[in-house]
């Protein structure tokens, strides 16, 4: 397996060199929109412990942001009134990763709609993004 690329996307948003549109933040974890999203709500969790994909975490990282995981996509469900939603988390080039830090999205499922494809969508209009931060942010409590 390849070396985890400090330059990659996810690592660059961390570090606050390209801007996301936050829906949480702590000590473990930065939640934000995907600019790309596969479905209205579409949400990646980034750990903020730097590893390229699921084969190379810590388990302390993965124990400690799956619970954030679940509290998010709870949020996510409550703000989208989603009628279910999938968890998805890709492991190299093959299975479809793209970004190679380890996220997981949270996509909504909506009855009788398709979700995008991964990657190949439209970029999503900012307003509408910030808007849904906004309102899935307001779910946690």
């Amino acid at each position: 397996m390849p070396a985890y690329d400090p330059s990659n996307i996810f690592a660059k948003i961390l570090a606050g060199d390209i801007p996301s549109h936050k829906v949480y933040e702590d000590g473990d974890v930065l939640a934000i929109m995907d600019v790309f999203p596969q479905s209205r709500g579409h949400v990646l969790v980034i750990p903020k412990i730097a590893s390229r994909n699921l084969l190379d975490a810590e388990p302390e990282v993965l124990s400690a942001v799956i619970p954030k995981v679940q509290k998010l996509a709870q949020a996510v469900m409550k703000a989208t009134s989603a009628d279910g939603f999938r968890l998805v988390q890709f492991n190299e080039a093959p299975a479809g990763q793209t970004v190679f830090h380890l996220h997981f999205h949270i996509m909504p499922v909506y009855e009788g709609q398709e979700l995008a494809r991964h990657a190949a969508g439209q970029k999503a209009d900012d307003a509408d993004l910030a808007g849904l931060a906004k309102a899935i942010a307001a779910q946690l409590g």
